[in-house]
């Protein structure tokens, strides 16, 4: 089945071309409307040439505007797809906004998950003598909930915010590790020279990233995609820490439901630090 146009759209736009990137904001806009349009009549409403929307399709892997026309006749009704905007100004409406464009993360990103894919990335957890994740800066915290979820199933699972250690750590894995990474743009250099320390050792690395072409998605021997419906200012979006945490969340569950005994594990530990709670 093919990809959610709308997902690929969203995905790819903080690295399309200007002219490229004013096309996808004008379908986004009203991709209902795109359906019964004509190329010309989205070239005006893009304020770009005829020649420009067909490349942009080509740039999209399509063979032109029909079949992009096909793909968003697939999911332009869903109204739950596509970006709903926030203004601040009115609250009541804001919240239900960011509510809707987070439930499109969620349901994009669980899916669009291949479940051949995921099936290998839970053996290889449960296999794995040491789990290292890696995240830096704003996906860092992912991967600290990683970290926390994992180590509560008994799986050993270690990260570290600070780049010098966490490469440090990547040096001293295992062959039988594993290195989950964590980035948003997938482009991250420190996560993608941790890859290449991983690889030389012959650690398997899983990849969680918004961008399935890109650098460390590609490097990456399993990859799991996430979903974004979030933005700042008129076309500027960033990353959704509710995506990954919700791919990391999938696999917990899971991995809980694959093998009981991780349930025993959960118990004795919640009991170690019942003590801690008033």
């Amino acid at each position: 089945m093919d990809e959610n146009i709308i997902d690929v759209l969203y995905r790819k736009l903080p690295t399309l071309s200007v002219t490229d990137k004013k096309i996808a904001q004008a379908i986004l806009k009203a991709p209902a409307q795109v359906v019964n349009a004509t190329i010309s009549q989205l070239a005006k409403t893009a304020q770009v040439s005829d020649a420009s929307v067909s490349r942009f399709c080509r740039n999209l892997g399509l063979a032109g505007f029909h079949q992009l026309k096909i793909r968003l006749a697939q999911v332009s009704e869903d109204k739950n797809s596509y970006y709903q905007q926030v203004d601040a100004g009115n609250l009541q409406q804001a919240l239900k906004n960011i509510a809707t464009n987070k439930i499109a993360e969620i349901t994009s990103t669980l899916g669009n998950t291949n479940p051949a894919t995921v099936t290998k990335i839970l053996k290889a957890l449960q296999v794995a003598s040491l789990v290292q994740v890696a995240g830096s800066d704003g996906t860092y915290p992912v991967a600290a909930d990683a970290v926390y979820k994992f180590n509560q199933l008994g799986i050993l699972t270690i990260a570290s915010e600070s780049y010098a250690s966490a490469v440090a750590q990547t040096m001293n894995l295992p062959q039988d590790a594993v290195l989950l990474v964590i980035s948003n743009s997938g482009e991250t250099r420190d996560l993608l020279q941790q890859i290449a320390v991983a690889q030389e050792k012959g650690v398997l690395v899983i990849a969680i990233t918004n961008r399935p072409d890109s650098p460390i998605g590609l490097k990456a021997d399993l990859q799991l995609t996430t979903a974004v419906r979030q933005k700042i200012l008129q076309s500027e979006y960033f990353f959704s820490r509710v995506a990954a945490m919700t791919a990391i969340e999938a696999l917990f569950l899971l991995l809980l439901s694959e093998n009981k005994a991780y349930l025993s594990h959960i118990k004795a530990h919640e009991a170690l630090v019942a003590n801690t709670k008033i």
